[in-house]
C-alpha cells in the first residue's frame, strides 16, 4: 500500500508569522497534534505539541524558597514574573518555535517506509510532497489503519 492511499489530502497548515496563541487554537479546534508550516506552497517547518511544550518549559517560572523576610515580596515578584512570561509567550510566533528540519515523504512511497521514518525519527506525522509541494500528510494513526 502506498502513502497516497492513506494520507489526508486536506492539510491544516500554519503560517510562520502566526502567533503561538492562534497556532495552539488552530491545533485544538482541529483536534490535531501538529501541522506543517508553509510559506506559499513551500514547507518551512512543522509545529507540534512538543514544540509548544518546549516553549512553555523554557519560559517556566523559577520558584525559589524565600527567606522569611522575602515572603512579603514573593507574591509581587511572582505576579510580575508571570506577566513577563505571558507577554513573551504571546509575542512568540510559529517561526520562533517550529521544528525547521522537516522530514517528508513522497506520495508514491510505501506505507512501510512512512512507518520506518516515523519510528527512526520519533515523529508522529510526515508531510507528503510531490514535486516539492505539500499534497497531504500521513500520521501514525493512518499507518496503523493501513495494517
Amino acid at each position: 500500500m502506498k502513502v497516497k492511499d492513506v494520507m489526508t489530502r486536506e492539510v491544516i497548515t500554519l503560517s510562520p508569522e502566526v502567533g503561538i496563541e492562534e497556532a495552539a487554537k488552530q491545533l485544538r479546534e482541529n483536534k490535531i497534534s501538529g501541522a506543517p508550516v508553509v510559506d506559499g506552497d513551500r514547507i518551512v517547518g512543522i509545529l507540534s505539541e512538543a514544540d509548544l511544550m518546549r516553549l512553555l518549559e523554557e519560559e517556566s517560572i523559577n520558584l525559589v524558597f524565600p527567606s522569611p523576610l522575602e515572603l512579603i515580596e514573593l507574591p509581587i515578584k511572582m505576579h510580575q514574573q508571570l506577566k513577563e512570561t505571558i507577554k513573551k509567550l504571546t509575542a512568540s510566533k510559529v517561526k520562533d518555535v517550529m521544528t525547521r528540519e522537516v522530514i517528508t515523504i513522497g506520495e508514491e512511497a510505501r506505507i512501510e517506509e512512512a512507518a520506518r521514518l516515523m519510528a527512526k525519527h520519533g515523529i508522529n506525522r510526515l508531510p507528503v510532497v510531490k514535486d516539492g509541494k505539500l499534497v497531504g500528510i500521513v500520521t501514525r494513526a493512518d499507518v496503523i489503519k493501513a495494517m
